[in-house]
């Protein structure tokens, strides 16, 4: 069987070092094998989606000697497939609960996991809230597991209903995220998911979602995230870690590949590499570290 990966950045915004790193593993792992890559573009509705951002990121990619197979899929030209799948896993319940209501129905999570939601509104018996519109959650049932074997991180063995509970699949007539990256995932033949730790608590929920449809879930490959020095995932407080910045400041895409190359043990201190492609014969996703990674810009 060939194995087909994926790179599926969301243009919330410009590509950062965090985001990199992990494509690289993902590209590199599908290029050693001889396998496909595919470019998908995450942008379902979403109120951070910035204009031009897709274009821009898509311009980094191949600054960086990224390439992938076939055309760049866009979530936003994909709605019927997503609610063909929402008919399949009917039924599903219609749920008003505020962010804030699911938080004071329980203690805060622990850093790294998600917000467990209750089931509040499947027992439901009063109205619901005037003038709010639904998210569509699907009420999980024993048969609904979800744990697995991850190729990185190792043995999940905490249930999608401990993790998340029933999970939203809509918000009104809109696909959720969840629902969107298995549907796509399975229509585009993806075999081997690389991403990041930070969706480890959603991924047995996903898993459910394809033994509901039917389907065969990837194997997955979930690395950890690089962080600023307070432990938090790269953002603008951490500075500017944008591609962009950095090529605007002059830096040629080697020495990023290759800064990164060596956080993940690919590259001794010293070394370095002019393109994406040199890096195929010293790739092994078992060389990157179990830790995050703290960014320095020294590192560079």
């Amino acid at each position: 069987m060939r194995r087909v990966g994926r790179l599926a950045p969301s243009p919330t915004g410009a590509l950062h070092l965090g985001n990199i790193r992990t494509f690289m593993a993902a590209w590199l792992q599908m290029r050693a094998c001889g396998g496909e890559v595919r470019l998908r573009i995450e942008d379902l509705d979403h109120p951070k989606h910035k204009a031009g951002a897709a274009d821009a990121l898509i311009d980094d990619l191949r600054w960086l000697g990224f390439d992938w197979d076939g055309p760049v899929i866009h979530q936003s030209q994909r709605l019927p497939l997503y609610r063909a799948a929402l008919g399949r896993l009917a039924p599903l319940y219609p749920c008003f609960c505020s962010r804030a209501d699911i938080q004071g129905a329980q203690s805060a999570p622990h850093p790294g996991e998600v917000l467990r939601y209750p089931g509040t509104c499947r027992r439901r018996a009063a109205p619901p809230p005037e003038g709010r519109l639904p998210a569509w959650r699907l009420p999980l049932g024993p048969g609904d597991d979800g744990r697995y074997v991850d190729a990185f991180a190792g043995p999940q063995t905490r249930t999608a209903d401990a993790l998340t509970g029933d999970f939203v699949l809509a918000r009104g007539d809109a696909p959720a995220y969840v629902l969107a990256v298995v549907v796509d995932d399975h229509e585009m033949g993806v075999t081997d998911v690389v991403r990041g730790d930070d969706i480890l608590p959603v991924t047995p929920a996903q898993n459910v979602l394809y033994r509901r449809l039917g389907w065969e879930p990837p194997a997955y490959w979930h690395l950890p995230l690089v962080v600023g020095r307070d432990g938090l995932r790269l953002a603008k407080r951490h500075g500017d870690t944008r591609v962009s910045a950095y090529r605007a400041a002059g830096f040629p895409a080697g020495r990023i590949l290759s800064a990164l190359a060596r956080t993940c043990g690919w590259l001794a201190p010293g070394e370095a590499v002019a393109t994406l492609a040199e890096l195929l014969p010293r790739f092994s996703m078992g060389a990157i570290p179990r830790a995050p990674l703290v960014w320095d810009d020294a590192l560079l």
